[in-house]
C-alpha cells in the first residue's frame, strides 16, 4: 500500500538539513530502485522553488510499504530525523487516483 510521509522542519533547521541531506537522498534513491517511490521533495518555507536562506518547512515522501508500522519504522530512520531536522512526522495511508 502506498503512505504519505510528511516531515515538518524544526524552525532554524536549514543547516543541519542540508548537512543530512546526501544520506536522505540516499535512502530516497534506495527506494526508487526497488520501484517503490512515488514521489519526494521538500517543501519550501517561501512560494519559491529556490527558498535560499528562508529554508524549507518539510518535505513530503510518497512510497510504498509494507504496512502503516513498515512506512513508521522507515521514517523514523531518516537522517532528517536524527539530524534535529524533523521535528514531526505524520503518515497517512494514501490511495493515489491521478495520474492512472
Amino acid at each position: 500500500m502506498l503512505y504519505a510521509i510528511l516531515g515538518r522542519d524544526a524552525p532554524d533547521s536549514l543547516a543541519q538539513r542540508l548537512a543530512a541531506r546526501p544520506a536522505h537522498l540516499g535512502r530516497l534513491n534506495a527506494l526508487l530502485a526497488e520501484g517503490r517511490l512515488v514521489l519526494a521533495g521538500p517543501l519550501p518555507a517561501i512560494d519559491s522553488p529556490d527558498p535560499g536562506p528562508a529554508g524549507f518547512q518539510g518535505s513530503l515522501v510518497v512510497g510504498e510499504f509494507a504496512s502503516l508500522e513498515a512506512a513508521k519504522n522507515w521514517a523514523d530512520a531518516d537522517p532528517y530525523v536524527a539530524a534535529g531536522v524533523y521535528v514531526a512526522v505524520e503518515i497517512y495511508p494514501f490511495r493515489k487516483v491521478l495520474p492512472a
